[in-house]
């Protein structure tokens, strides 16, 4: 998979810096700048990727940021169903797997949601899966505190069923 000239140039621009390997644009925002990015699961070099969606929309990135500044990561942990949350990484970890060529015998990604096996890492990754289409209750989570908290950046891409 190979994301579109003009999207690997904006991707750019909206990371600060070129993206390591391949990726897509799967939603994007209001103006149509990609919003998140699907990673192929090793980069060019072979390198496990863990990070399948990847949210780079800035206003999104900042709100989630102030979000984690005032604890959100625990508040999430505290606040989701720990099964469910295991489910989550378990279906992550799956799909992105399902996407490494099958005669790869190099090193693999491992864990789910941002690389991580059990809780919650970074609330950035679970809300770009969960906008990306996921069944993922901390990123729901995360968008209703974006909501709730007036966070929620006027240019955000918004999911059909949110």
């Amino acid at each position: 998979m190979s994301a579109a000239p003009h999207d690997l140039a904006r991707a750019e621009e909206l990371l600060g810096r070129v993206p390591r390997g391949a990726f897509v644009v799967v939603v994007r925002d209001r103006h149509g700048d990609p919003a998140v990015l699907r990673n192929e699961p090793l980069l060019d070099d072979g390198t496990p990727m863990p990070t399948r969606f990847w949210l780079c929309h800035p206003g999104l990135r900042a709100s989630i940021g102030t979000l984690e500044a005032d604890g959100g990561v625990r508040r999430a942990e505290l606040e989701i169903d720990p099964d469910q949350l295991a489910a989550t990484h378990a279906a992550y970890a799956a799909e992105r797997d399902a996407a490494i060529p099958v005669d790869h015998d190099g090193p693999r990604p491992f864990g789910g949601v941002g690389g991580t096996r059990r809780g919650v890492k970074c609330l950035h990754a679970h809300y770009g899966h969960w906008l990306a289409g996921g069944d993922d209750p901390v990123g729901a989570w995360v968008h209703a505190q974006l909501r709730e908290s007036d966070l929620m950046p006027t240019d955000a891409p918004r999911r059909s069923d949110a």
